[in-house]
């Protein structure tokens, strides 16, 4: 038994700032000091301040160290974990109030979050299922298939209201219903961990920190639904997740809690991983069941849906990460649990990747009605350097953008179609005032014609004619008729596409057009680009009342752009200037501006 353990986050995000070898030199140092037996190093999964990795906590104190230093680890374990002394300059900076420190859950992040997806994400050892048997894992797998008949699962389900959070927010307990009512030989449990949308990672951390809680749940939902065979289709770009996946089946087989008669009560249930190539339209359902099955990942027509036939032709049911990971608390703490939280039409809570012009960038868990200020001021911390919320996009190329008009909107399924954006998988992208609103709404096309696939011509031929007057726009060559061209074509994509990544392709142009609109006329009437972010619209300029003449600026142009005498103002020729901005940053007296 260890007097102290140090959690040390093993996610994505903190592995690629080197919590690897601060866990490496960490466990050096320990053993250094003869504390091996006395202090134990746990690697986590993600805690959630994103922000701040590598991430530290030295427990029963709860001391959190953030940005963490290999140089910090000798002076962390001589003083704190040899002599009880918490380094307080190293405590992120929250925690500590005078000479007291503060946990973890009284900081602006994490007082109001609700953790039940991510309830063991930074707290147990992913790779030790004793760990999370530990915490009360797969005793809702034992209390199903000894207590419990599959129709009461599914009313259980149906009961607690929770909707599917990969984005469509269908009901998951009526999907289950769906399947179950279906008698077929076989039948099929798929789990979307595709997760394709920019700036999305929840999933992800889920399956990072926490593999175990998607194998319980898709188990349930094979006894609900009467199938044998469950499928995680995980993006192979994820390769800690699909390690921690392998893993955890692995000691589940072992133990008895998947594989054949589990608990000896006759029911049998196996999982295996799929790997994805990384196509953003296999995260809809019909074309990841494609992928699975060995061939070119397209959507198929629906009817039928997957509940009739789905995998191989035989009833399936699909559902994300995220959902799978509340199943197991729904079943222990009952579906009012559950159902008390969110709004009347979202229950529960939803996990969001913040990201963008936010000061705590990270994944967050907050019940349904939460508003984006919240979110964004109270959580996120504010925007940086003093800039002013301007719109946040949720739903990724599938969703839209949410002004600052819509701040206190509660978040729920709903309210989000209503302003013109949608829940979608979780990513919120923050902007601020410098964002250029017709360049995101590029971006995203730029995207959605990349990851096209090309099968039906609504999406294939329409999100490039909607990305190719979108360049226009951005060039200073768009008309006021082109704005109606753009609603026309997403009109007929909306209409027409066969699945939903042609459907909602259009809703980011849309919901920019429809909040700011006076954008897009500035780039069109004006040739300007109010935000100075498109560079075909961009000049530089050097006023010369600040200019002193320095050259510093000159001789820095990589283009010999810019003209003028030692000590007189300089100028910049327009015709040369390439709008790098080398000049502006390289200017020490504020002189050079754009506009």
């Amino acid at each position: 038994m260890y007097r102290s353990h140090v959690l040390v986050c093993g996610g994505t995000g903190c592995t690629s700032s080197g919590s690897h070898r601060i866990i490496e030199k960490l466990e050096k140092e320990i053993k250094k000091q003869g504390l091996e037996d006395e202090v134990g190093v746990v690697k986590t999964g993600c805690f959630g301040l994103c922000a701040l990795g590598p991430i530290m906590i030295v427990y029963p104190e709860g001391s959190f160290y953030s940005m963490v230093k290999e140089d910090d680890i000798e002076e962390i374990v001589s003083e704190h974990l040899l002599k009880g002394r918490v380094v307080t300059r190293l405590l992120y900076d929250e925690t500590v109030k005078g000479a007291e420190v503060l946990p973890l859950q009284e900081t602006e992040f994490y007082k109001k979050q609700k953790r039940v997806a991510l309830r063991n994400c930074g707290v147990i050892n992913p790779e030790n299922i004793e760990e999370y048997i530990g915490t009360g894992g797969y005793e809702a797998l034992g209390k199903v298939l000894t207590e419990m008949t599959p129709e009461q699962v599914i009313q259980v389900m149906l009961d607690s209201g929770l909707r599917g959070r990969g984005g469509a927010g269908f009901p998951t307990g009526l999907k289950w219903k769906f399947a179950a009512g279906n008698p077929s030989d076989q039948k099929y449990v798929c789990c979307n961990a595709d997760e394709g949308d920019p700036g999305a990672f929840m999933d992800r951390s889920v399956l990072e920190g926490d593999p175990h809680v998607v194998l319980e749940a898709m188990a349930i939902a094979g006894y609900a639904i009467g199938a044998s065979q469950g499928y995680i289709y995980v993006r192979a770009e994820y390769p800690i997740a699909v390690q921690r996946l392998n893993i955890a089946i692995g000691q589940a087989r072992e133990y008895g809690l998947l594989g054949k008669d589990i608990f000896g009560t006759g029911f049998d249930f196996d999982i295996e991983l799929r790997l994805g190539a990384g196509a953003f339209v296999c995260g809809e359902e019909t074309a990841l069941m494609t992928s699975i099955e060995g061939n070119r990942g397209e959507p198929r027509p629906r009817p039928p849906f997957p509940a009739l036939k789905g995998l191989y032709q035989k009833p399936t049911i699909l559902n994300n990460v995220e959902t799978y990971a509340n199943v197991p608390q729904i079943i222990l703490k009952g579906p009012e649990w559950f159902a008390s939280m969110g709004t009347e039409k979202s229950k529960g809570t939803k996990v969001f990747a913040l990201g963008g012009k936010v000061n705590n960038t990270g994944l967050v868990e907050i019940p349904m009605g939460t508003t984006l200020r919240e979110i964004v001021e109270e959580i996120g911390g504010g925007i940086p350097n003093g800039k002013k919320f301007k719109a946040a996009q949720t739903g990724g190329p599938s969703g839209g953008c949410i002004p600052a008009e819509h701040f206190d909107v509660p978040i729920d399924y709903d309210n989000l179609i209503a302003i013109g954006s949608m829940m979608g998988s979780g990513g919120l992208i923050v902007m601020d005032e410098d964002t250029c609103m017709v360049d995101i709404a590029k971006f995203f096309l730029e995207f959605t014609v990349d990851e096209s696939c090309g099968k039906c011509t609504p999406c294939r031929v329409g999100t490039r004619r909607m990305l190719e007057i979108l360049e226009k726009i951005t060039k200073g060559q768009g008309t006021m008729e082109d704005l109606d061209r753009l609603e026309e074509l997403a009109a007929h994509l909306s209409s027409n596409s066969l699945c939903a990544l042609g459907q909602t392709a259009p809703n980011p142009v849309l919901s920019t057009l429809k909040y700011f609109k006076d954008e897009y006329i500035a780039h069109i009437v004006d040739k300007k680009c109010p935000a100075g972010v498109c560079k075909d619209l961009l000049q530089y300029k050097i006023d010369p009342d600040k200019c002193k003449g320095c050259t510093l600026c000159a001789r820095n142009c990589p283009n010999n752009a810019i003209t003028g005498k030692v000590k007189e103002a300089h100028v910049i020729d327009q015709e040369k200037c390439v709008k790098c901005g080398a000049c502006m940053e390289k200017c020490r007296f504020g002189a050079i501006y754009k506009e």
